[in-house]
């Protein structure tokens, strides 16, 4: 059962209304559209067709051009006029059942006049309409399927623009968490390469750490050698291992004896 009915009349629009069901028909499904030359299979007898899917419709989408009132039958007179007309006995049957009836308006077409109308059709100028420029094919084609998204929540169920729009809104937090462990992970890796390197800082909070120096190493004050440094206590001694010239080790033994000499 279609629940888009696109009604439109011939030698007016009927191109317009062909790119209209298309793009509806590929935005909520091919079955949900109807649109009697896509949508009558070969065989089958229009009229039946026609009345049926009109009478099963949800919505109808009536496309009016500039000409829409103006073409003429095989009598001369205007083809709106005849009782027959099928562009308007479909649109007489869509109000009768007090279903969605949306004029789009296309081009150079003005709202719908109620005097050009036949008595039984008037109520479809009080029908708010849509409009569609060809300059503007691409959103006035979106807002004509957003309408109808919105107005039939059936409808709006199997629209396939809206499930990927969802899947891209959901996707972004994904793909924001996969970046996140991506550069967490090169952190650490940034970070081993420089325990293993020797030396480096840890976040800049945590200060300077030193893993089996190769070389020199001074984070004081003073003169730099190339051995383990410690301060002892207020006596001002001070110790480095390794030979130095024995400089400071001499240092060292004579503040000993000094120191037990005094006591």
């Amino acid at each position: 059962m279609p629940d888009v009915f696109v009604n439109y009349r011939t030698g007016d629009e009927e191109t317009t209304a062909a790119l209209i069901g298309r793009e509806l028909a590929r935005r909520f499904g091919r079955e949900r559209v109807f649109l009697d030359s896509n949508s009558i299979e070969p065989g089958r007898r229009y009229p039946g067709e026609l009345v049926k899917a009109v009478e099963e419709c949800q919505a109808l989408l009536a496309v009016i051009g500039p000409r829409w009132a103006e073409v003429c039958g095989a009598d001369g007179r205007p083809a709106l006029e005849a009782r027959q007309d099928w562009t308007r006995r479909e649109i007489e049957t869509a109000l009768d059942r007090g279903v969605l009836v949306i004029p789009v308006l296309v081009g150079k077409a003005t709202r719908i006049d109620p005097a050009v109308l036949p008595e039984d059709l008037r109520e479809l100028a009080d029908c708010q309409y849509r409009r569609f420029d060809h300059r503007n094919a691409e959103s006035d084609l979106a807002a004509i399927g957003d309408a109808l998204a919105r107005l039939l929540p059936e409808l709006g169920e199997q629209d396939r623009d809206a499930r990927a729009a969802r899947e891209r809104a959901e996707a972004k937090p994904r793909k924001k968490a996969a970046k996140d462990r991506g550069h967490t992970r090169m952190r650490a890796r940034d970070l081993e390469q420089r325990v293993r390197g020797g030396i480096g800082n840890l976040n800049g909070d945590l200060g300077t750490f030193v893993n089996e120096p190769q070389g020199p190493v001074n984070t004081g004050r003073g003169h730099q050698y190339n051995a383990p440094h410690f301060e002892g206590d207020n006596t001002g001694v001070q110790f480095t291992a390794g030979d130095n010239s024995g400089t400071v080790h001499q240092r060292f033994e004579r503040e000993r004896r000094r120191s037990d000499d005094d006591r």
